[in-house]
């Protein structure tokens, strides 16, 4: 009878099979070195992206509070072209006044003639020069009063005016284009008061009280 040695005999379906599949999943060492890489790469990737979007905020912000602060500027800049006569202008004011005052008192004085025309055309071309930079007067006579534009010196009691009115303005007030440059002196209208006299008997004579 024949003998076939160990050798010589056929490997079974089932551990070849199990040979093909350990063959497969069986990686070389260079295989699993890039597989580990790119595991551990995911990790700083991730964190770049992050840090980046931290980057591109504070841009943002950076730009937009550098937008803001650019505005600011140019406003104070025009601002400060805009009111740069101010004191100027406010120093002026009181010849200004001192002309008023000449024109008034020369036509109480009943003077006419060529000196009070002169006075009254100095005053005109003066008010046209200051309102080419922006100046013009305050509206005071019979309007409202109001404490940003307006200072009272006094209060009356009128029976014409309205409370809390302007009756009389002693000194103009003036606006340096938007600005309040003075306030005009003013006297404001109050409620009348209603004063009844209590007069008593003493002062009538009459005595009180019942005689019998």
């Amino acid at each position: 009878m024949t003998r076939f040695s160990e050798e010589s005999l056929p490997t079974t379906t089932s551990e070849s099979s199990l040979e093909e599949s350990q063959g497969e999943t069986n990686l070389s060492p260079q295989d699993e070195a890039l597989e580990i890489n790119s595991a551990d790469a995911q990790g700083p990737e991730q964190g770049a992206q992050e840090e980046l979007q931290i980057f591109q905020d504070k841009y943002m912000r950076l730009a937009a509070e550098f937008e803001n602060y650019k505005r600011r500027a140019q406003r104070d800049q025009s601002d400060a072209i805009r009111y740069a006569n101010e004191s100027l202008l406010k120093n002026l004011l009181p010849t200004l006044d001192n002309l008023e005052r000449a024109i008034k008192s020369g036509t109480d004085a009943g003077a006419s003639g060529a000196l009070i025309e002169g006075v009254e055309l100095t005053h005109k071309q003066f008010l046209e020069t200051v309102a080419k930079l922006g100046v013009r007067q305050v509206t005071s006579a019979g309007a409202v009063f109001d404490p940003n534009i307006h200072q009272a010196v006094a209060q009356v009691e009128s029976e014409t005016a309205a409370p809390n009115t302007v009756v009389e303005e002693f000194q103009k007030g003036y606006f340096l284009h938007d600005r309040i440059l003075r306030p005009a002196m003013v006297t404001v209208a109050k409620e009348k008061s209603d004063q009844t006299e209590t007069i008593s008997t003493q002062d009538t004579g009459e005595e009180g009280g019942i005689q019998a």
